[in-house]
């Protein structure tokens, strides 16, 4: 099977900044990448670590896959990749892990009557098969809620609006605390970092040509896990009917009419958000 482009979204969580998300494509495979927002000044040149860990990290998927080496041997040379840019191009290494950029990831590679899924951190794929048949892929709804009770409950005990802003100093010291803890236990991610590979959730999913797929980070996929404006099905039904456009337009009215997070917990009003629509042939 091949992938066919139908549409593609990815909007900055706020337009006066750099879109953190990037997303790649061509009819063998498809890639969402989540950068993890810096929690400090940046090591790498340009205006953001995270920009530069999803862009880059997308660019290298897609080529190494068009080598034709598979989804697992691709993700390893892309993170070899990664490690060695970052160790080329960093102005200082790290003195804690929160410095290191990172990033959620979700790869799909199709084959004869199937899909496989490579997946990091809390971007998300969504299947859809006839008329009734979906299938989600990765583990952002359960994410989703973790991080919206974590929001709340620091901004209780910090007495601020939830949504208040990641480089909030009442907030930063429990987030890099969090951000330490990457790459180790169960909490890998897209990083310059090649044992990550070894680490990486996997999924294949049999999938009939016809069949429908939409690729998120978890900015987009608010609209279901975090603001319950749709479910998963009425998402993708959504996406098909309504466009993706639209559905961005809707994203931000929901967060704009809650700006400081207090109907639906979070560290930011918005988050970066983006998503493709693609189909099997």
């Amino acid at each position: 099977m091949t992938l066919t482009l139908l549409e593609s979204l990815s909007l900055p969580g706020d337009p006066a900044k750099v879109n953190e998300d990037a997303f790649g494509h061509d009819a063998q495979a498809a890639v969402v990448i989540d950068g993890a927002t810096p929690l400090g000044d940046s090591l790498m040149p340009g205006p953001s670590d995270a920009a530069w860990i999803a862009q880059f990290g997308a660019r290298r998927l897609l080529a190494h896959l068009r080598d034709g080496i598979g989804a697992r041997k691709a993700l390893r040379a892309a993170l070899a990749d990664t490690q060695k840019s970052f160790e080329a191009l960093r102005r200082a290494p790290p003195e804690e892990i929160w410095q290191t950029p990172c990033a959620s990831m979700m790869m799909a590679v199709p084959d004869e009557g199937s899909v496989e899924f490579l997946w990091f951190g809390d971007c998300a794929a969504l299947i859809k098969q006839g008329e009734t048949a979906m299938t989600v892929v990765g583990e952002t709804m359960d994410k989703r809620a973790a991080e919206a009770q974590r929001a709340q409950a620091l901004a209780k005990e910090k007495n601020l609006s939830p949504a208040a802003g990641l480089s909030r100093q009442e907030f930063i010291g429990a987030l890099r605390a969090s951000r330490n803890r990457i790459n180790s236990g169960n909490s890998w991610l897209f990083s310059p970092e090649v044992k990550a590979a070894s680490h990486v959730s996997h999924r294949v999913v049999k999938a009939a040509p016809g069949s429908t797929l939409l690729l998120v980070s978890d900015g987009f996929l608010a609209l279901a896990s975090d603001y319950g404006a749709y479910s998963v099905d009425g998402l993708m039904a959504a996406a098909m009917t309504k466009g993706l456009k639209a559905l961005g337009e809707e994203l931000r009215a929901i967060e704009a009419g809650d700006a400081g997070g207090d109907k639906f917990p979070r560290f930011k009003k918005s988050d970066d958000a983006t998503a493709l629509l693609l189909k099997f042939s």
